[in-house]
């Protein structure tokens, strides 16, 4: 396991250095305070594209399922969207997973690691777009669960999930359409409970492709995945 962390508000500064900027409740959405895998100049994603621009074809149409969504979205629905607040790797995947139940302490300890590296990209994004929620720009947009903090784009619990996914794929390339499809519908639920747009959620999932491929080459990285293959159950 990698020792270094760095603390959140250094990336962060560095970064911005670099960059320039009927309810079901649950908890807000908790920020990660380290990194662990991957460097300020890694997260950072220049190029990573912007929003639609407000009043585009495109923000139309992200406003307007909503609209959808906030018509035939059942109460179920909402109460799995509810039922994964903070983006921890059991909120997504505890139904499929291949490890043990409850999750061996490393390999818990593993997948916040990646949480906070994935999170903290994500934070980097939204700060530099700054896209306010749906339920900001719009009061006739009504949540479901609670309303989340912060930007809108990219989300950050589809990135979160796309990674996890991608990381079982790894270890069981097999169940690769199972573990992508349920992090797919983690990713809708926050369009469904209103409280992201649809491109918010294409953009997580690009958001964590770049940065599999980035993690794919750090040494640790690999390490850590690899000694997650013990615990492997089914």
């Amino acid at each position: 396991m990698l020792k270094r962390k760095i603390s959140l508000v250094l990336v962060s500064a560095a970064l911005l250095c670099a960059c320039g900027q009927p309810g079901v409740k649950k908890a807000h959405y908790k920020k990660s305070d380290t990194v662990y895998y991957l460097a300020p100049a890694q997260l950072a994603l220049e190029q990573f594209p912007p929003p639609p621009l407000p009043g585009s074809n495109a923000d139309k149409a992200d406003i307007a399922a909503i609209r959808d969504w906030q018509q035939k979205r059942t109460q179920a629905e909402c109460v799995r969207a509810g039922a994964a607040p903070d983006a921890y790797y059991s909120d997504f995947f505890g139904s499929v997973s291949p490890f043990p139940t409850p999750l061996p302490a490393d390999a818990a300890d593993f997948f916040n690691r990646v949480r906070a590296d994935t999170d903290t990209a994500a934070s980097v994004i939204k700060k530099r777009y700054q896209r306010p929620r749906p339920f900001r720009r719009d009061e006739g947009l009504t949540t479901c669960i609670d309303k989340a903090g912060g930007y809108s784009y990219p989300s950050g619990h589809a990135a979160i999930s796309r990674m996890f996914a991608l990381i079982l794929s790894s270890l069981l390339p097999g169940r690769r359409a199972q573990f992508l499809a349920r992090a797919d519908e983690a990713a809708l639920d926050r369009v469904i409970s209103g409280v992201h747009h649809p491109s918010d959620i294409e953009a997580g999932k690009r958001l964590s492709d770049s940065l599999y491929a980035q993690l794919s080459g750090v040494p640790s990285f690999r390490r850590d995945i690899d000694a997650l293959r013990r615990y492997l159950s089914h």
